[in-house]
C-alpha cells in the first residue's frame, strides 16, 4: 500500500503509556502469578512510598542530636536528685551536730511532749514481789530491766521482756553501825539505787549508812563504800563513767571512783539532810536540802557550789535534771518548780501541782497536803512528770519553749505513795515504785496500796 504508514506513538507521551489491568483476585481454586512487568512496577511503587515516608522520619543526625539531649536530661535529673540527697544528709549530719552540740552544752530540748497522747492502760503491768515498800527503782539503758529497792532490804531484778523476776538479792548489814541497846536486829532498810549507764555497776544506799556496790549483771557482791554518818538518802552516777555521787542525811556529798574502787572526796554546805541528787554527762551533780530550802549545784572541777534558794517552800524533797542547765524539784507544799542554773529564782512554778481527792488516813488522821514525792525527767525532752502523795495519781507534764512554763498532758492514776518514778531511756515507758508508806517515813500507811512497781507504756501519735 503505497503512501500509507502507520506512525509510532513515542513513549514520552501519556497516551503511549499502556493502561495496567486491575488484577483479578485470587481464589481458591486458581491462582495466577503476576507477571514480571507487574511486580516491576509494583516495586517502582514501594519505592516511592519508602521515600516519601523517609523524608517524614528523622535524620540519623537528628536521632543522634535527640538521644544526646535525652542522655544530658537524665544526667541533670540524677545530679539534682544526688544534689536533694546530700542536702537531706547535710540537713541531718547538720541536726545531729547541733544536737550534740546543745547536749554538751546542756541546753537542748527535743520537742517530744508533743507526741505523747496518753498512756495504754490496757498493757500497764505490775511486779509484786517485795513484802515492803518500794522506795527505789532503776531502768537499764537499753530499757531490758528493772531494778527495785525496798525496805524489805530486797533487790530484785526483773526482765520487761519476760515480766518475770530474774534475781533476787538481800543486801548485807553493816556491822559497823551503831545500834541501841536492846534493839532488834532489822533489815537493811533501802532508801536509793543507781545504775551506771554501761550497766555494769549497781550502787545501792539505805539506813545502813553505807554504800554497796554489785555486779548489775548478776547481782554479785562486789565492794561496801563506808564513810556517811547517816542514812544514805540518793545516789546518782555520772553519765558515760563510773564516777558515782552519794548524798545523806548527814548533809554531806561523796564522790567516789569504782574505776579505782575508791572514796574521792567530799564536799559540805547543806544545812539539813539531803534528800535527793541527780547528775548527767558534766562533772557536777545537783542536790536538794529538804528542809533547808535549797538546792545546790556542786561543780567538782572547780570547787564550787552554786545555791538557790525557794522561799516558799518549807522543804523540797526531790529533784530531776532536765539537762545540763535545768533541773525539777517538788516541794512538801504542792508545788513543782523548774530552774535555770543562772537564775535564782524558779523560771516557773507550778502551785498545788497536786489535787487532794479524798483523805488518806492510817488512823483517821486527815492528808491536809498533797506533797511532792518523786520527779522525773526525759532528759534533754521536754517531758517531765511528778507523784503527788495523797492524790493517787502520776502527772505528765509538758515543758513549753525555753521552759517558761509547764502543761499538763494527762495523769495516771494510782493508789499508793509513788516512791520512786523514772523514763525509759526512749521515753516509751515510765516505772514508779509504789508503797503503802513514804520511803523516808510512817507518818501513815495506805492499806489499798499494794507495794510493787508499774510499768506504765504511753501511747504516741
Amino acid at each position: 500500500m503505497p503512501g500509507f504508514f502507520l506512525k509510532r506513538k513515542s513513549k514520552s507521551t501519556g497516551a503511549g503509556l499502556k493502561k495496567r489491568k486491575p488484577t483479578p483476585a485470587k481464589n481458591e481454586k486458581d491462582d495466577e502469578i503476576g507477571s514480571d512487568s507487574d511486580i516491576a512496577s509494583e516495586s517502582e511503587q514501594g519505592n516511592d512510598d519508602l521515600e516519601s515516608d523517609s523524608s517524614i522520619e528523622e535524620t540519623a543526625q537528628e536521632k543522634r542530636l535527640r538521644l544526646a539531649k535525652d542522655y544530658i536530661a537524665k544526667l541533670e535529673r540524677e545530679e539534682s536528685q544526688k544534689a536533694l540527697d546530700d542536702q537531706v544528709d547535710r540537713d541531718a549530719i547538720a541536726h545531729r551536730l547541733q544536737e550534740d552540740v546543745l547536749s554538751e552544752k546542756g541546753i537542748l530540748q527535743k520537742q517530744l511532749a508533743e507526741k505523747f497522747s496518753g498512756y495504754d492502760d490496757a498493757s500497764k503491768k505490775c511486779f509484786k514481789g517485795h513484802r515492803l515498800s518500794v522506795t527505789c527503782v532503776a531502768v537499764s539503758s537499753d530499757d531490758n530491766y528493772i531494778f527495785s529497792g525496798s525496805k524489805d532490804g530486797y533487790i530484785i531484778k526483773w526482765s520487761i521482756r519476760t515480766w518475770k523476776r530474774e534475781l533476787q538479792v538481800d543486801c548485807p548489814q553493816n556491822s559497823s553501825t551503831p545500834k541501841k541497846k536492846g534493839s532488834k536486829s532489822q533489815k537493811n532498810h533501802l532508801l536509793c539505787l543507781a545504775l551506771s549507764s554501761d550497766g555494769k555497776y549497781l550502787a545501792s544506799g539505805g539506813k545502813e549508812h553505807v554504800i554497796h556496790i554489785w555486779n548489775a549483771h548478776d547481782l554479785t557482791f562486789i565492794r561496801t563504800f563506808t564513810g556517811h554518818k547517816n542514812s544514805i538518802t540518793g545516789l546518782a552516777f555520772r553519765k558515760g563513767t563510773h564516777q558515782l555521787f552519794s548524798a545523806s542525811m548527814d548533809r554531806s556529798v561523796k564522790v567516789w571512783s569504782l574505776d579505782e574502787m575508791a572514796y574521792i572526796e567530799t564536799l559540805f554546805g547543806h544545812e539539813d539532810a539531803i534528800t535527793g541528787i541527780d547528775s548527767l554527762a558534766k562533772d557536777r551533780a545537783v542536790t536538794c536540802g529538804g528542809r533547808d530550802r535549797t538546792v545546790r549545784l556542786w561543780k567538782i572541777p572547780e570547787e564550787s557550789q552554786l545555791v538557790f534558794r525557794a522561799h516558799n517552800a518549807p522543804s523540797i524533797d526531790c529533784v530531776a535534771m532536765i539537762n545540763e542547765e535545768y533541773y525539777l524539784t517538788g516541794a512538801d507544799n504542792g508545788s513543782i518548780s523548774v530552774w535555770n542554773l543562772h537564775k535564782k529564782k524558779p523560771v516557773c512554778t507550778v502551785r498545788n501541782a497536786h489535787q487532794i481527792k479524798k483523805s488518806a488516813t492510817s488512823q483517821d488522821k486527815p492528808c491536809n497536803e498533797a506533797w511532792i514525792t518523786s520527779v522525773a525527767a526525759l532528759k534533754n525532752s521536754d517531758l517531765v512528770a511528778s507523784a503527788g502523795s495523797c492524790d493517787s495519781c502520776i502527772r505528765v507534764w509538758k515543758c513549753e519553749q525555753g521552759f517558761r512554763s509547764l502543761q499538763q498532758l494527762f495523769a495516771i492514776p494510782v493508789t499508793g505513795f509513788v516512791n520512786a518514778l523514772q523514763f525509759s531511756e526512749n521515753g516509751d515507758f515510765i516505772i514508779a515504785g509504789i508503797g503503802q508508806e513514804h520511803r523516808l517515813g510512817r507518818w501513815w500507811r495506805l492499806k489499798d496500796a499494794k507495794n510493787s512497781i508499774i510499768y506504765i507504756p504511753f501511747t504516741k501519735t
